[in-house]
């Protein structure tokens, strides 16, 4: 075998496989015929679209929960012919009630149902993990959703948010946002990596650095757009009261919560964040368009914000304890557990206010439940939730 091997040059070998040969007499070089006619035989781009959407289309209808709903993401990264199908296929978690591809972390939840999650708590590495609950029964098994590390400085305290559970830093590029709270932790700023809208607007500040080392976009640089604001009100009864925080969800409208309402949705992550997910061509794409980015009404109408308020529990006097009705999903009683509905200007009792729209409570061990719908997404509940585990200097 080495005397074989030993016995081709790099010439013949060059030549016997069409690289280019330069003999004495002639010169060969490879038909370029042979790499076309390889891929017009190809199964996959000969495959009949008709046939190819109705196989895609069982498959989406076949699975409803993880871990199977991986093979939508596996169909996805096949070929471009696959992808471009798998997207008019695949709908939001505003009309499926799913959550199948990353970008779906970024889009407002359904309309008629609560998304069951959970966060486990890292108290030794100031780590927060999101989970979507896969069991009803236990918070044990879970896909992996978003990942946050606590980081505190000498004014303020930063919670980095990212999609890869291994890497989260402002310079990875699975970072897609952060929560900021003042010196006192009574106010929190919720920061996306990405213009939530057309106008949203950038906002610089002491920590502001580039996603990696580079850019996502000459037009839409990767940094902090603030889209909500929560602030925490004083305790009259101290520690023996519950918290009272309030929300101001800057890139979503009032009217959102109404019937025919429409919440700004994000329909691509800018190219540069998913560089890190080779395995998903789903979400790697050429072009920064401005039309990935969905304007919402904040850019066409003069709205007022959507303002969410924690539902106000009620004393139980056989208890002696303040309660709210988390129809079972929590199940240890905490300072941290909330209940927000929205606020309207008007202040009529009415059943969008009866609407819980995102719940947070103690189910266990640093382990809570998180349970939020639309017109909120994964990534703008979680961020909420994890200024409840911020300690109140002034609050308590």
């Amino acid at each position: 075998m080495k005397e074989e091997l030993g016995s081709i040059s790099r010439k013949s070998f060059e030549g016997k496989f069409g690289y280019g040969l330069r003999s004495r007499s002639h010169r060969v070089v490879q038909d370029s015929s042979l790499v076309v006619n390889c891929l017009k035989q190809s199964c996959w781009a000969n495959m009949p679209p008709e046939l190819l959407r109705d196989v895609l289309l069982r498959i989406e209808a076949s699975e409803f929960t993880w871990p199977p709903r991986k093979n939508l993401v596996s169909c996805a990264g096949v070929c471009r012919s696959w992808r471009e199908i798998m997207k008019e296929i695949v709908k939001t978690p505003e009309v499926s009630g799913k959550l199948t591809f990353p970008i779906s972390l970024k889009q407002p939840g359904p309309r008629d149902s609560l998304i069951q999650c959970y966060i486990k708590r890292n108290r030794s590495t100031h780590t927060y993990h999101l989970y979507l609950s896969l069991n009803q029964a236990s918070n044990d098994d879970g896909k992996f959703l978003l990942a946050a590390r606590k980081c505190r400085r000498p004014t303020c305290t930063d919670y980095i948010i990212s999609l890869n559970p291994e890497d989260i830093s402002k310079g990875s590029n699975t970072y897609i946002g952060k929560l900021r709270s003042n010196f006192l932790g009574t106010k929190f700023t919720i920061y996306d990596a990405q213009p939530p809208t057309a106008g949203a607007k950038f906002t610089k500040c002491h920590s502001t650095r580039l996603v990696g080392l580079k850019q996502v976009s000459p037009r839409f640089p990767a940094g902090n757009y603030p889209i909500a604001h929560i602030s925490y009100e004083l305790n009259v009864l101290g520690s023996r009261g519950p918290r009272r925080m309030n929300c101001v969800m800057d890139a979503i409208p009032a009217s959102a919560i109404n019937t025919g309402g429409v919440a700004p949705t994000q329909t691509e992550f800018l190219t540069g964040n998913m560089d890190s997910f080779p395995s998903l061509p789903f979400f790697q794409s050429k072009s920064t368009r401005l039309e990935n980015l969905q304007p919402g009404p904040l850019s066409t109408q003069k709205d007022g914000k959507l303002v969410l308020k924690n539902k106000a529990p009620r004393w139980h006097e056989q208890l002696q304890c303040w309660c709210l009705n988390f129809n079972g999903r929590v199940t240890v009683a905490s300072v941290k557990n909330f209940q927000l509905v929205a606020s309207l200007e008007d202040g009529a009792a009415g059943q969008e206010q009866e609407n819980v729209i995102l719940q947070f409570g103690k189910a266990g061990k640093d382990v809570f439940t998180m349970d939020y719908q639309y017109p909120i997404s994964a990534f703008q509940a979680f961020a909420i939730c994890l200024s409840s585990f911020d300690t109140k200097i002034a609050c308590e």
